[in-house]
This record gives structure tokens, sequence and C-alpha cells, in this order.
């Protein structure tokens, strides 16, 4: 099913994002990850791909995860590709009868002697409008940046982008994560006014561990709010107490978010379920989030 169908049932579709693991080890715990998140009635899940991954790692993900009942996007980026394999890539997708996937570009490697195929393409507008000029009838679902990508800060031309991926085919779209709704809330207003039409979901990534979301913030530029920074700085070294006070800010905004409108949430699991447990069983308790459908509502533990 394609994810826009999903959203247009109403009511707030909740949905998370994993990553093809590197070990077995990690695979059987992303398994039970999975496991401990299905009784919450995910709308869908999306597959990203690590670069120590195949290509096609996302994809057999997926295929799996749309064993265990729930609906899953395979994520696909331009950056490293060619035109022939992005064309051969989507074929297996089809092939596969997958619905979804994610369409971006994908973050350029680390490499300073890095240089993209000659005949690929340097935006994801670019394969947006090449897979739809395929035919593949494909729901596409691309980013959107609330404080600006990390390689242009000027919101007014982010916008500018943001409507170009429209334009060429995308269908929804999931935010980049913010810990300030301001921004994200700037963000639709701006788009809105800009002619954007589609779903903006809002992209949020409990904080669990501090060195971890000050590295990630570090690389993505995303801002921690100084009263949310000076929080965790009191805790840095205490693992739960950390937990505690991402899990509380996460639930405000997404509370906050729900309320103002917004259709749903995307959660940035990073493999692991405790927070995103926590979080909307505190969403439920407000009423902002109902039971799981009845044949995902099984028993699991939190690991």
């Amino acid at each position: 099913m394609k994810i826009t169908d999903i959203l247009a049932r109403g009511g707030p579709c909740i949905s998370f994002e994993f990553f093809p693991p590197r070990t077995p080890d990690g695979e059987a715990t992303l398994l039970r990850t999975i496991e401990a998140l299905k009784p919450l009635g995910p709308g869908f899940v999306s597959v990203t791909r690590t670069g120590a991954k195949p290509r096609e790692a996302p994809v057999e993900l997926v295929m799996r995860i749309r064993a265990l009942g729930i609906e899953a996007a395979a994520h696909v980026t331009c950056i490293e590709a060619s035109r022939e394999e992005l064309a051969a890539h989507y074929d297996l997708i089809a092939a596969r009868a997958i619905d979804n996937v994610v369409a971006i570009r994908g973050d350029r490697p680390s490499d300073p002697g890095f240089r993209p195929p000659a005949d690929g393409f340097a935006y994801a507008a670019d394969m947006i409008r090449f897979v739809r000029s395929r035919g593949h009838a494909l729901c596409l679902i691309g980013g959107g940046h609330p404080e600006g990508h990390p390689e242009c800060r000027d919101l007014r031309r982010n916008i500018e982008h943001l409507k170009m991926k429209v334009d060429a085919g995308l269908d929804a779209v999931i935010t980049q994560l913010f810990y300030d709704n301001a921004d994200y809330f700037t963000f639709v207003e701006r788009a809105r006014r800009a002619g954007v039409g589609v779903p903006l979901i809002p992209g949020i990534m409990p904080i669990t561990n501090v060195p971890q979301i000050e590295r990630i913030t570090a690389l993505s530029g995303n801002q921690i709010p100084a009263a949310l920074r000076a929080a965790l700085e009191r805790v840095r070294d205490d693992e739960d107490a950390a937990l505690a006070i991402g899990v509380e800010w996460a639930t405000r905004q997404c509370a906050e978010l729900l309320r103002a409108g917004a259709q749903g949430i995307h959660f940035y699991t990073l493999n692991k379920s405790p927070a995103t447990r926590a979080i909307f069983e505190n969403l439920r308790s407000e009423g902002l989030v109902g039971a799981a459908p009845a044949h995902l509502a099984t028993s699991a533990p939190i690991r």
C-alpha cells in the first residue's frame, strides 16, 4: 500500500526508520526491535542505507519487514550511482512489488577525491524526474530540512529546492530531525506559501545518549536548544537520566506537533525501541495516538 493512501486514512500516522545492520548479531537485534515496535501499529517504516552495505540491502530488509505485516519504504540515494545503476535498482524495486521509496540525494562521501558519476544525478529532483519518466507507479517520499540543508543554510533557497522536488514528482516529505518545533512550523508555513501541497511529516530523533547526539548534530548542523543542551550537560555521564530527558523532550515535541495538525511523526530509531515506545505510551496516555490495530497488537518485551 502506498504511504499516501495510509496518510489519507486520517488520524496520526506513526512511522519508524531503520538501517541494515553490519553484522548478523545486529540483524537479530533489529528484528527484535521491529517486533517490539510492531504492537504500536506503525503506519509504515523506512529502511535507509549505510555505506557499509550494498544498494540492495534496504530492499532485502523491506521485504522481510513486509512479511511481518508492516508496510515499508526503501531508501534510494543517487549521489554515488550512475543512471544505469539507478534504472536497474528501481526496476528491482518494482519487480519486488514494493510501493514506496524514499528518494534522496544522500550524504556526500567524506573522501575529498570523490567525484559523482558523470552520467548520474547531482540532485534528488533530477533522480525523481528520471524515475517518473520511466513510468514506475511508486509513492516517492523526499527529504525536507526545517533548519536548512547542511550544504545550504539559506531557508528561502531550501524551500525553492523542496518545491523543485515536489514538482518533479514527490508525493510526500519527511523532514530531517529538529529539536525546536518553531523550525518545523516555519518550514511548513514557507512551504505552503510556495505552493507545496504534499504531506510534510516531522522527523523526530529521541535523544538517548549525549555524546552520540552531539556527533550526529555536528554532522547534520542541527541545533540543540539551549535549555535542552543544559539539561543534557548535567547528566552527561548518566545514560539513564539522559534517556529520560530525551523521552520527555520528544514527548512534548510530538504532542505539540500532533495538536497543531501534523499528519504523523516519523521516528529515527537508530535501530532501538525503548525511547520510541516510551514516547508512544506517553502520547497514548494523552489521547493523541490510539491503540494498535488488532492484527498488530501482539505482546513484545521492551529491549
